[in-house]
Parts: C-alpha cells; sequence; structure tokens
C-alpha cells in the first residue's frame, strides 16, 4: 500500500519546484503556498539539507503536499521517504530508484521524454510521469504526439514552464499538471524576495481561476 494517496496530483493543476538552501527559507515560502491557496510543493534534492528542509516543511505545515524532486538513486528515494515526503520526483526513469519506491509504498513519478522511457515506467505499473524536460524536448507538439499511442498515462510537463506558457500545456488531454520552478525562482528565494515570490503565485492562479483547464 502507498504510504500516501495516489491522487494528490489532479486536483493541483500547477506544481511549485523549488530549490531551497536553509530551513528558514523552506518554511517562510510555505507560508506563502499556504496563504495563497496553492498548498503543494516540489523540494528539489539539489541542497545538501534538502531532507531536513523537507521534514521541517512537514512539521510545520502538515496540510501542504510536499514532494521530494530531483530523486536520482534508491538512497536520495530512501531518505526523502524518511523525510516524510508526500511522494518523490525524478528526472529520469531508474528503475532501481522506482522499485525502491514501490518497496517503500511512496508514490514515484519518474521523468520521461522518449516512448523508450515510457514502456520503462509502465513495466513498473508507473502510469503517471514527468515529461521532462518540457520545452527542450519538444514542448507541446512532442507531448501531443507521444501521448497518442499510450493511453493509460498522465503527463506533469516540468522545465521551461511559465506564466506564459503554462496553460498551453494544462489543455492538453491527460496533461494532470505542471512544474514551475518560474514562481519560486531560486534567485528570488536567495534574494529574500517573498513579495515577489507571492505575487507570481497570485498571478498564476488568477491565470488558472480564468481558464477552463482546472
Amino acid at each position: 500500500m502507498m504510504k500516501k494517496r495516489s491522487d494528490l496530483l489532479p486536483n493541483n493543476s500547477v506544481i511549485p519546484v523549488a530549490v531551497i538552501d536553509s530551513i528558514s527559507d523552506g518554511l517562510k515560502l510555505a507560508d506563502i503556498l499556504i496563504k495563497e491557496a496553492l498548498p503543494i510543493l516540489e523540494v528539489t534534492f539539489r541542497s545538501k539539507n534538502a531532507s531536513d528542509i523537507l521534514k521541517s516543511i512537514k512539521d510545520h505545515y502538515p496540510d501542504l503536499t510536499v514532494a521530494a524532486g530531483t530523486i536520482i538513486n534508491p538512497e536520495q528515494a530512501k531518505l526523502a521517504y524518511t523525510s516524510d515526503a508526500d511522494f518523490l520526483v525524478s528526472p529520469g526513469c531508474n528503475p532501481r530508484t522506482i522499485q525502491t519506491a514501490q518497496d517503500l509504498g511512496v508514490m514515484i513519478v519518474p521523468g520521461v521524454n522518449s516512448p523508450t522511457a515510457i514502456e520503462m515506467a509502465l513495466n513498473y505499473g508507473v502510469t503517471t510521469m514527468k515529461f521532462f524536460p518540457a520545452e527542450a524536448s519538444g514542448g507541446i507538439e512532442m507531448i501531443k504526439a507521444i501521448l497518442a499511442p499510450y493511453q493509460e498515462i498522465q503527463l506533469i510537463p516540468t522545465g521551461g514552464i511559465n506564466d506564459s506558457n503554462f496553460r498551453d500545456y494544462l489543455a492538453i488531454h491527460r496533461v494532470i499538471a505542471c512544474g514551475m520552478s518560474w514562481m519560486v525562482e531560486k534567485r528570488l528565494i536567495n534574494e529574500g524576495n517573498w513579495t515577489e515570490i507571492a505575487r507570481r503565485v497570485r498571478l498564476v492562479k488568477e491565470l488558472l481561476a480564468k481558464s477552463t483547464v482546472q
């Protein structure tokens, strides 16, 4: 049985993807997302204390769905699990990492951008996948083409997605969410520019509300 609900994603059509270097920054960002009614965050495991940051966020904001991102090996999957990540996200499709997550009972969203990677994920029963890097891999047209023969999968495009194009991605059937670092850009976090981060989150929410794809 999965540690967390496997239906966490469909109700959240935009996922902020953040590189965070300190617990205090993580808590401030989490507070903004809760206040702006976007209760989901992907904490990438690119900083040395990402697991501590994720655990602290979950301890302080238990209602915030927090994913562990950039999980590239089984060891990171185990660390993310013990940090109480709600689910895991990988940039690639590593069978060992997928198997480890499944053994632990935590949902994993592997990264794909080719039929070969999709079929590898399907071999493990995974049907929700991250299309990465989205823009560099052909963007919307590539996604439409790659979805056609695989009727059972759903995608989360990530990479190069911002306020000007995310709704075009979400308009594609079986694209259930977009990962977006633009809202929570590392430069803004490092500067402590929380006002701009909150503004960007509100802008995305407003654009989403105007869209027919929610």
